[in-house]
């Protein structure tokens, strides 16, 4: 959808989050003072649940499995992530993540379920 941008950033780096930034870890990132962050939201209930966050353990053999099963759960709770597709609908949305693995993290693969339902519309 033309004028929506979903970018995906670190906690750790520093940068600026453009548009609506939210947290979409389960867990508060070790180290980062809330005050410090400058976030919207912390959408927990849009993280993996805990057994495949665990499952996952950010191993990069692993990511397309925990893509199919993260997508499972995410479509087993759209009340979860329909506030983030709004927002990303109405300007600039900044998923936030705490893992090393830039590519491997639920924030890639959340950006990545919430492009495919712009591209629905």
């Amino acid at each position: 959808m033309t004028g929506s941008t979903i970018r995906v950033s670190r906690v750790y780096d520093h940068e600026p989050h453009p548009g609506r930034s939210v947290l979409v870890d389960r867990v508060w990132p070790r180290g980062v003072r809330r005050d410090d962050l400058g976030l919207d939201e912390w959408a927990k209930d849009v993280a993996p649940s805990p057994e495949l966050r665990r499952w996952f353990g950010h191993d990069p053999e692993r990511w397309e499995e925990f893509r199919r099963r993260y997508f499972a759960e995410l479509d087993a709770r759209p009340q979860a992530w329909r506030p983030l597709l709004d927002a990303a609908r109405s300007g600039t949305l900044t998923l936030l993540y705490g893992a090393r693995d830039r590519d491997h993290n639920n924030a890639v693969a959340l950006r990545d379920y919430l492009a495919a339902r712009l591209a629905e519309d």
